[in-house]
């Protein structure tokens, strides 16, 4: 796999990142994703690093892999920590080195920057392949557990729908 071009994702890819996500969220959260939602929103990111960035990782012209990074000020590190988000690798290139070579050319990235203190990810609690190949990448396993309040994928936002003291989870 030495014919892997890892490099910065590009308005034309966009459609392609869309389409990985919803086969990511198919595979992970068994639901598919809206492209009406989704193509627009890869592109604001393409379009303004200011809301992150996509590395894509190529072969034979081919997008086969991709990674998204948005940032996090950290008030106690006086810089910015990296969130990995949206990792996929398509099926006939996975446990080839793909998402290794996207990382370590993040890692490069994230080193050179004077103002990244730090690369974080999240990763679904059944996911141990996932955990495995982080952890061999030097990640180590925060001490921090994800709380989410979802306004998007839930059957209502605050106050609307149920009353209070109405039972649901």
């Amino acid at each position: 796999m030495s014919d892997i071009l890892i490099r910065r994702a590009e308005m034309s890819d966009a459609l392609v990142i869309a389409s990985y996500n919803d086969a990511l969220a198919v595979e992970s959260e068994a639901r598919h994703l809206d492209p009406a939602i989704t193509v627009p929103s890869v592109e604001a990111v393409i379009e303004d690093y200011n809301k992150g960035f996509y590395l894509v990782a190529e072969a034979g012209g081919e997008v086969i892999g991709q990674l998204m990074v948005t940032w996090e000020w950290s008030d106690w590190r006086g810089g910015v920590m990296w969130w990995v988000q949206s990792v996929y690798v398509r099926e006939d290139f996975r446990r080839k080195g793909i998402y290794r070579k996207l990382y370590t050319h993040l890692r490069n990235m994230a080193q050179g920057d004077e103002q990244c203190r730090g690369i974080r990810l999240y990763v679904e609690t059944e996911n141990v392949r996932a955990q495995k190949t982080y952890a061999s990448l030097g990640m180590k396993k925060a001490s921090y557990f994800v709380f989410e309040e979802d306004f998007v994928f839930t059957d209502h936002r605050p106050g609307e729908g149920k009353s209070e003291g109405e039972g649901g989870t």
